[in-house]
């Protein structure tokens, strides 16, 4: 075998060592469609899973909208190629012996630029990122996925072999009606559907502590009762979470928040339905 040879073999083998199946757990965080929060609750789901002492990678799958460095605050940090030809990862060390790996296009853009590729160049970084990008043995894979249910979210759970979806939605009927589609698109993928979130779902008043359901009530959990599938929970319309994650500081770090409470019981959820135990 040649030097050149020895070369490939050994990459191969580093590859074949940090890939994705090495993940204990691929977890996609889906919307039926834009504007729902989907960004804001990946982003939280990792900082939440880390602080209960799990190694997680992180990836920003929407290509054309990749928002997950600023909620995270390390828009100006870069990735680097490691000698074995793979990416490794923006890190966020978490504790002394654990971390949030965090891997997105962002991290290669000039500030506002646009994504202005076709499918096929879009696809070919995912697979990247996926496949090429040092994620080691971490316990959790969160994919922030683009929404809808078009090509890219299935390419992406394709390469991705998810154990599990979380789907995200707002209470009003239209998102519902995506959301639907959302759940019977992981039904066909054979991904079981780890539970539904309803982001902004209320919102309480500072001066009188009166609750107003501004885009109605009830509409995830009554979508997820309807299909047989857990609701996690229901995260309020909190102008402190707008403001975290404007910032880069998730709202589930701020332990004083209700919003960051039932945000730790839903990762609780999550952790016991696929480790079998809570955290």
């Amino acid at each position: 075998m040649t030097q050149d040879e020895d070369a490939q073999t050994s990459q191969s083998e580093q590859k074949a060592k940090f890939n994705i199946d090495a993940v204990r757990y691929r977890i996609m965080v889906m919307s039926g469609k834009g504007g729902v929060g989907k960004s804001t609750v990946a982003a939280n789901l990792a900082m939440a899973l880390a602080m209960l002492g799990r190694d997680v990678g992180l990836l920003d799958a929407d290509v054309t909208g990749p928002n997950i460095p600023k909620m995270l605050h390390i828009e100006d940090r870069r990735p680097v190629a490691t000698e074995d030809g793979l990416i490794q990862p923006v890190e966020i060390p978490m504790g002394t012996d654990h971390s949030i790996k965090v891997m997105s296009l962002a991290f290669f853009l000039e500030k506002g630029a646009p994504v202005i590729w076709r499918g096929p160049l879009k696809m070919k970084a995912l697979d990247q990122f996926i496949n090429e990008v040092e994620w080691g043995d971490a316990d959790y894979l969160i994919a922030d996925l683009p929404p809808g249910t078009s090509d890219e979210p299935l390419s992406i759970a394709q390469l991705l072999k998810p154990h599990g979806a979380l789907i995200v939605t707002t209470p009003q009927d239209v998102a519902i009606m995506d959301v639907v589609r959302a759940v019977k698109m992981a039904k066909v993928l054979n991904v079981p559907v780890l539970g539904v979130i309803e982001n902004m779902s209320s919102i309480v008043c500072p001066h009188c502590g009166e609750v107003f359901e501004v885009f109605g009530s009830g509409g995830g959990k009554k979508m997820a009762e309807e299909f047989g599938i857990p609701f996690l929970g229901s995260i309020p319309l909190d102008p402190e979470i707008a403001r975290s994650g404007d910032a880069g500081i998730p709202f589930v770090v701020e332990a004083s928040s209700s919003s960051a409470k039932i945000f730790e019981d839903i990762a609780n959820k999550i952790v016991e339905s696929l480790e079998g135990n809570t955290a």
